[in-house]
């Protein structure tokens, strides 16, 4: 797999986490509502052409007794983390792609 493809799909993937944070967010109140979340380090880590991006529920948990499982301040730092990690990687996407031009033009 090659870095641009790489850095396309941590790009997806962390704009899809984001909004399905902010979905977690927007149904902190929703009666039997359970939060997801999105999985791709973990398939990432175990091999680069199976990798893909994943929305789970997460069943294992309730914190409240109308089965709702949204932890706000959870969400919260995930949605922080989510942000930095995406700026990250448009900062270095713009890094390699300047990289490129440069040895296109021979500078």
């Amino acid at each position: 797999m090659e870095i641009y493809s790489l850095m396309k799909m941590g790009l997806d993937a962390t704009e899809l986490r984001s909004k399905v944070i902010a979905n977690n967010i927007a149904n902190i109140n929703t009666v039997g509502y359970e939060r997801k979340y999105v999985n791709f380090e973990d398939t990432l880590t175990n091999k680069l052409e199976d990798a893909k991006i994943e929305v789970k529920t997460e069943k294992n948990t309730s914190m409240r007794e109308d089965g709702n499982n949204v932890d706000l301040e959870n969400e919260k730092v995930n949605q922080a983390a989510t942000t930095l990690e995406y700026n990250a990687l448009v900062s270095l996407t713009n890094t390699k792609i300047a990289m490129t031009k440069s040895i296109i033009s021979g500078r």
